[in-house]
């Protein structure tokens, strides 16, 4: 009963071509009334961001290869999003789910991810994951999963193509059916990338002159789930070959231009939204006309802690 928006269960809420997440047009924020500019909005999933389209296609995977039962859940390193579209979709059926995250991952994050039922062990180790580490989130999920092989398995989303399929299947036709075919920029952040690889795949199928612009946050950043320029060689799922444009933009914009777009927008986006809109408008101001979709990850509301602590004039106002 999609079609009335009545569903069995929280599963059959994930995205697909019948039913697409929203697009929504950035108007006061584009430079050019002459660029159709649209975001969007991946915290309309079920489970609040773009990484419940990877988690439904990789626990789908584990299901259809007899890898999960009623002893054995899932262990996955983590910076917030993924552990929590797989806690709620493991909830939902049944399955534990063990979740390692970064220690500097907003604490709004940790909490949420116990509050959905995960185990969390804290570790320290970069906001974004990288694998390969020796020490870290990855290296200690593959150990719980090593150690552990009939209480845990690790889908492991740094490397595995279900995170690529999931955006190719979906987000990439979902895009190319609500512009009609006539996008002419894709914009995007970059973590794990599977985002990028399988969206920009499919797009540059349809029409090789789709325009992909990825915009990174520089060495030492503060927005969680991202990856600086210098970590994408370890990133398994990062094809340079499907990116035209990278751009380094500071994350003090990225906090600044999430607070313009719910100000100016009505659009309550989080800090990686921030930094595509940013990318997205000096991209704008070089090429005045054209529709350009910027895929925004989730929204503001799991960054309350980073917002404060980057825009303190926030805080301002708020005790007695």
């Amino acid at each position: 009963m999609a079609g009335r928006a009545v569903f069995n269960n929280v599963l059959e809420m994930l995205p697909g071509i019948d039913n697409p997440t929203p697009m929504v047009r950035v108007n006061r924020l584009s430079p050019s009334s002459g660029y159709a500019l649209y975001a969007k909005l991946e915290w309309q999933n079920p489970f609040g961001s773009v990484k419940d389209r990877v988690a439904g296609f990789m626990i789908r995977d584990l299901l259809e290869r007899g890898q999960l039962s009623a002893g054995r859940g899932i262990v996955e390193p983590t910076s917030g999003n993924t552990g929590l579209s797989l806690a709620l979709a493991c909830a939902a059926l049944g399955y534990r789910v063990r979740a390692v995250v970064p220690n500097k991952v907003p604490l709004e994050k940790k909490i949420l991810l116990k509050l959905c039922g995960a185990e969390l062990d804290v570790v320290s180790d970069a906001l974004c994951p990288a694998p390969g580490a020796s020490e870290g989130s990855i290296n200690l999920a593959k150990t719980h999963a090593k150690a552990q092989p009939d209480r845990y398995v690790m889908p492991n989303q740094y490397e595995n193509e279900q995170n690529v399929l999931a955006h190719y299947r979906t987000t990439g036709p979902e895009i190319w059916q609500q512009t009609d075919g006539r996008i002419t920029h894709l914009f995007v952040s970059l973590g794990t990338c599977g985002t990028v690889t399988g969206t920009a795949r499919f797009l540059k199928e349809q029409n090789p002159a789709v325009k992909v612009v990825a915009v990174l946050p520089p060495e030492d950043h503060d927005v969680p789930g991202l990856r600086s320029a210098s970590q994408l060689e370890a990133t398994k799922l990062y094809d340079p070959s499907l990116i035209d444009e990278q751009m380094e933009i500071h994350h003090d914009l990225a906090y600044e231009r999430a607070r313009d777009l719910a100000t100016m927008e009505g659009l309550p986006a989080g800090p990686s939204a921030g930094l595509i809109l940013e990318g997205a408008r000096r991209v704008i101001e070089r090429h005045p006309t054209g529709v350009g979709v910027m895929i925004f990850p989730d929204n503001s509301f799991k960054y309350v802690s980073n917002f404060a602590k980057h825009l303190p004039e926030l805080v301002e106002g708020t005790s007695v």
